[in-house]
């Protein structure tokens, strides 16, 4: 039997108990980890017995696997018996010193498990309903940005480097007058205002023109990725190859032809059939819209107690999916927060603050559906199943090997609850839509 003691703000510390026997068993299960690497003169390696193996080099050479054997089934058998909904990974306190063969001895694990939710008014909000008609400039922003997106990069054959124009270049870095390592590039291409160079680079080539060298005083930033340059002066020699205009195509029938979309041949028809396209998005963001207002109005109402090591959890977790995004890009973690404009302790932050909000979304939502006896059908199940299959490019059967039931069950709950939330709002017009209905 375990013994177990409420901490309060969701931790508990249970006291386990283990017997010599279960020690006993560690032993043996240690010993068997071992025994075939063991060396012992007068005997064959593998074939030594544990007898002898303790009277030549002690049992205590046993203790770590066996203790880490035995913890871990014993804590397992104390969270089944109390039936603890944990949400951590235990901190273990035991004074190894009281360990001995054939004798009793206790330990302590102190662990997080899932609070309990008081959930307050979580249906029946009144929510303001976005717009989703697309006005003229919103329009004419959007086709612009697809008229910049099909722009030619035509050579100059006169003038110099202005804003916008795309410059390819040689040059070299030098910092107290020697070379430094990644300082180096021939044929370099450039877009000037971009932003993508060290600060005042860009600047300093305006005005250039094809065939001209030049020598470029900047400062590396501070915070530069590359701590060997961070803060110190640099001088790059520059040699300008070739200065490329941006052209934007006119927005008129050939324009729409040339893009090569069925069906669509007139800016008329563009417009129509890019009109509709930003509609759809827009009702597709007001939906999410609608969820989060639905979910953090509920969250905000709700009480509970959440764990900091249950935050902790969450936040590794993001940060792990942090770094695999930034490595399908081919780069760091420090070089992925330069890129999006957040230092690391703003980060660190911000991720905090997103994990406990996440936990308080997911728990509020499945105590809704607790509340609300919501459920999920076989044949539900079987639709989500075969939709992920069909997004995956894979088998039901494979589906279903990888996914338990259990899984998919409770995301088709959480999705249903949801639903029930956002159906559940009473819907007013856009203050907006009011005002402009009343000036027509």
């Amino acid at each position: 039997m375990a013994k177990i003691e409420e901490l309060g703000k969701s931790r508990v510390k249970l006291e386990i108990e283990v017997s010599p026997e279960k020690f006993e068993e560690g032993l043996d299960y240690a010993f068997e980890r071992i025994k075939d690497d063991v060396e012992i003169k007068g005997f064959r390696k593998g074939k030594v017995t544990r007898k002898v193996y303790e009277q030549h080099k002690g049992v205590e050479g046993l203790y770590e696997e066996a203790l880490q054997h035995v913890i871990q089934q014993t804590y397992i058998d104390a969270v089944n018996e109390h039936e603890l909904p944990v949400v951590s990974q235990p901190k273990i306190d035991l004074d190894v010193n009281k360990v001995e063969q054939g004798k009793p001895f206790t330990y302590t694990a102190t662990v997080a498990i899932r609070p309990e939710v008081e959930l307050g008014q979580y249906k029946g909000f009144t929510y303001e309903k976005p717009q989703v008609e697309i006005d003229e400039e919103e329009l004419k922003k959007e086709l612009d940005r697809l008229r910049e997106q099909n722009a030619e990069l035509v050579v100059k054959e006169e003038g110099t480097v202005e804003e916008g124009d795309t410059v390819v270049f040689d040059f070299e870095g030098f910092i107290d007058g020697e070379a430094f390592e990644g300082g180096k590039a021939e044929n370099h291409e450039l877009e000037i205002g971009s932003g993508s160079f060290i600060p005042g680079f860009e600047e300093k080539m305006a005005g250039m023109k094809a065939g001209e060298e030049k020598e470029i005083e900047v400062t590396f930033p501070e915070d530069y990725q590359a701590e060997h340059l961070a803060g110190k002066d640099a001088v790059f020699k520059v040699k300008l190859h070739e200065i490329k205009k941006k052209v934007v195509p006119e927005l008129d029938d050939d324009f729409v032809k040339d893009l090569d979309r069925d069906g669509i041949e007139t800016v008329d028809a563009l417009k129509e059939d890019t009109k509709k396209s930003m509609e759809e998005q827009k009702e597709e963001a007001n939906k999410n819209k609608a969820i989060d207002f639905a979910v953090g109005e509920a969250s905000k109402n709700a009480e509970m107690e959440i764990a900091d090591e249950m935050i902790q959890e969450e936040k590794n977790r993001m940060m792990d999916n942090t770094k695999r995004q930034a490595q399908q890009y081919g780069i760091d973690l420090d070089t992925y927060l330069q890129l999006t404009g957040m230092d690391k302790e703003a980060f660190e932050k911000k991720l905090s603050e997103d994990a406990e909000k996440s936990i308080r979304y997911n728990l509020t939502i499945n105590a809704i559906a607790e509340k609300e006896e919501i459920e999920v059908s076989k044949e539900e199940i079987d639709k989500k199943v075969k939709a992920l299959a069909d997004q995956h490019n894979m088998d039901v059967e494979q589906v279903r090997s990888q996914v338990s039931d259990s899984a998919i069950e409770q995301e088709v709950i959480m999705r249903k609850t949801i639903d029930f939330l956002v159906d559940s709002l009473e819907m007013e017009e856009s203050q907006t839509e009011g005002k402009e209905e009343e000036t027509e």
